[in-house]
């Protein structure tokens, strides 16, 4: 019983776990996403005096402060009790990322020579991720909330606008794997 907990859980269980945070945050009245938590960041650091957009009240909206708590103390427990030592990719995969710079594909989550210090101080890196930084705050801000936000609240709540911001998530993806990845690592 104990090693279930230090290993990745299943979908089915983490499925379930969500569905109760979900309902919890129904039951409270409160909406499921981590951008409008940022937006309380940004009103506590100070955006409302640079932007009208943060004049908001932030102290009724304290919850959110323990929700982003709460997801940087999972990501960490489960970076160091529950990360997998390598991820069993398909071989086409690792070969198609290999001839895209990718040489240690499946070893880590995430790639290094995206997401290491030493790629943040390259010029090709920190442009990388500045420009996907901007993108996603500017897509955020224009379709009304995160990806979580619409495609787990709402979706649930059958709303049409989270319908059709989800169906752009996806497209967008599927260019970015598609169309733009080969281009900037080909």
């Amino acid at each position: 019983m104990i090693d279930f907990l230090f290993q990745p859980w299943p979908w089915y269980v983490s499925g379930v776990l969500i569905a109760v945070v979900l309902f919890l945050f129904f039951y409270f009245g409160e909406n499921f996403g981590v951008s409008s938590n940022l937006e309380t960041l940004c009103t506590i650091a100070g955006a409302d005096k640079v932007s009208d957009y943060f004049k908001k009240d932030w102290k009724s909206k304290k919850w959110s402060l323990v929700f982003l708590l709460g997801l940087m103390m999972g990501g960490f427990i489960a970076k160091t009790w529950m990360s997998a030592s390598s991820i069993d990719l398909n071989p086409t995969t690792v070969q198609e990322l290999e001839s895209l710079g990718f040489f240690n594909a499946g070893a880590t989550y995430v790639p290094n020579e995206l997401f290491s210090i030493e790629s943040l101080f390259t010029l090709k890196g920190f442009a990388l991720l500045l420009i996907a930084g901007i993108c996603i705050g500017f897509g955020t801000r224009y379709a009304g909330g995160c990806t979580s936000g619409h495609a787990i609240t709402g979706l649930s709540n059958l709303q049409l606008p989270s319908l059709i911001a989800v169906i752009g998530f996806f497209i967008g993806g599927l260019l970015m794997t598609w169309v733009l990845f080969p281009l900037i690592f080909g």
